[in-house]
């Protein structure tokens, strides 16, 4: 399974600083951003979906209730307070899980496992859907444009915009959607991702250098650590 993608919300620095480090040392989270403004990391998140939350409850402004019923589908919550009142209404809006601060890091790891079966399902349940799909629809230049799996070479991503790179096409197709939303729609037997900014198709890679350098059409992409195991893991069962 790729690496879970998550985000820490909390209007106390000490908060904040304690979960970074507790997802410092669990290799199956990749941290985007962290916030001390609740707004902030709402907005953010609008550009930037990521699969986990860590949320404080009690927030000025917008507080973690309220912010939970405010994230885009798919993201998941666990919830970070210091009052346990609030347990009852955390499950009321399906959160994962509910730490209770001061937060001990075996209660953090028993979360995040909870987290990652959950997304584990989610990501089998759609990698059968898209596997029974043979193309998708992109928008490029005003126009819906239908893209054929077979013939995507790899997608290279560009902070808000995606490139596909298409066979039998003289220029990439440039269209407006997150890595994530692509790596959602394709099917998860013949992509894969190898670091934040590619994902290409297994069957179009010519070679795999020493140094985990992947050789596809005229590209040199590195396989970067997060995505290394995934990507040795594929190899061998391929070999």
């Amino acid at each position: 399974m790729r690496p879970i993608t998550c985000i820490i919300v909390d209007d106390e620095p000490l908060a904040v600083k304690l979960l970074e480090s507790f997802v410092a040392k669990t290799p199956q989270l990749q941290l985007e951003h962290s916030f001390t403004d609740s707004v902030e990391a709402l907005s953010w998140l609008r550009e930037h979906p990521v699969d986990l939350a860590f949320m404080d409850i009690q927030m000025p402004d917008l507080n973690g209730m309220e912010f939970s019923h405010m994230l885009p589908e798919g993201t998941k919550v666990i919830f970070t307070t210091a009052f346990k009142e609030y347990a009852y209404e955390s499950y009321e809006v399906s959160a994962v899980d509910f730490l209770l601060k001061p937060i001990r890091y075996n209660k953090f790891i028993a979360a995040v496992e909870k987290a990652e079966r959950l997304i584990s399902l989610e990501l089998r349940t759609e990698s059968v859907e898209a596997s029974t799909k043979k193309s998708m629809f992109i928008r490029v230049d005003g126009e819906l444009r239908q893209v054929n799996f077979d013939h995507i070479i790899y997608i290279e991503g560009m902070k808000d915009y995606v490139r596909f790179h298409v066979e039998g096409e003289q220029h990439p197709l440039t269209t407006h959607m997150t890595m994530k939303a692509v790596e959602d729609a394709l099917p998860t037997d013949d992509f894969m991702r190898i670091n934040r900014s590619y994902i290409v198709r297994l069957d179009k890679i010519r070679t795999v250098d020493r140094n985990m350098c992947v050789y596809i059409a005229d590209e040199i992409i590195r396989v970067t650590d997060a995505y290394r195991e995934a990507f040795e893991n594929y190899c061998s069962g391929n070999c």
